[in-house]
């Protein structure tokens, strides 16, 4: 569980990235106590920003995602690596809506439409790379399609699922795959990825029905001679430590510290673990008296 394969295909005008993050979206599930809708939307971006993360180049290399659409659980921020390791929490974790009118949770009123995706990518330069575009549909796959087609201004195809138990809230299935032309691609080839697209299955149909992400990039490009590029596997992970929430804290500033030093105990919750810090007065004291230096 949680393979993501990187393809290429053999004339070499596009890449296809698939991913069975099944694990990974339970474990987020488990975290964060997710209502079905919010792990469908959670899921769908930990999913993509997994995919999106391992394309780049440096191994310090992060990616971050947010979705601010002011729905009522926005916003759905998701961190990646180029390891494809992710974390991510949402706003309100256990929103609850009615099925949308297709009878489909209703992902796109949980974030809502009136607002960003904001793409951030710290490639270890002296300031990171920040890109906004407007929400399209708040279902995530599109807006990340969106994202690359307005800021990187590369044709991409991106599909996201998560299947969720409707009685239970336990995450069965999720995945996504991620298409994207090369420099090298011609209006042929726009046409033979749409016409590999036009009757593909959902991504959980796919992978309830066993197809490995090796083979989902090979369905839905059939026109297409793939090659492996590469195998990994990804997960869900937090790198929260006491050294960045107390590197946080003296982020705070003085009179932040000074506020703090009035409780016997302050305590600090990792939006993406829920893990919790605490620290005493005394610590508090002692981070104040270092700020003020």
């Amino acid at each position: 569980m949680n393979e993501l394969v990187r393809m290429i295909s053999e004339d070499g005008t596009l890449y296809c990235l698939a991913l069975n993050s099944t694990e990974m979206v339970k474990e987020m599930q488990n975290i964060h106590n997710t209502s079905k809708v919010c792990s469908a939307a959670l899921g769908r971006l930990i999913t993509g920003a997994s995919m999106m993360g391992v394309l780049l180049k440096g191994d310090k290399d992060t990616l971050t995602l947010k979705l601010s659409g002011g729905g009522p659980a926005s916003p759905v921020v998701a961190v990646a690596n180029s390891k494809g390791q992710v974390k991510g929490y949402v706003g309100d974790s256990r929103v609850n809506l009615p099925l949308n009118s297709k009878g489909k949770l209703d992902v796109s009123g949980a974030i809502g439409k009136n607002g960003f995706l904001t793409v951030i990518k710290d490639l270890g330069l002296k300031e990171p790379y920040c890109a906004q575009t407007p929400i399209i549909s708040g279902e995530v796959a599109e807006d990340i399609t969106a994202y690359y087609a307005t800021s990187e201004q590369t044709p991409t195809v991106c599909a996201l699922g998560v299947l969720v138990n409707p009685e239970t809230e336990e995450v069965l299935l999720a995945g996504g795959f991620l298409i994207q032309l090369l420099p090298t691609a011609d209006d042929e080839t726009i046409t033979l990825v749409e016409k590999g697209l036009e009757n593909i299955k959902p991504v959980t149909t796919m992978l309830a029905e066993g197809l490995t992400p090796q083979q989902i990039c090979e369905t839905v490009l059939p026109e297409f001679s793939m090659q492996v590029l590469d195998t990994q596997y990804v997960e869900y992970k937090c790198d929260c430590s006491v050294e960045r929430v107390t590197r946080a804290l003296l982020g705070a500033g003085e009179d932040g510290l000074r506020e703090m030093a009035e409780d016997e105990n302050t305590e600090v919750c990792c939006h993406f673990c829920n893990k919790k810090y605490n620290f005493s007065r005394e610590k508090i004291l002692k981070l104040l008296k270092e700020a003020s230096k």
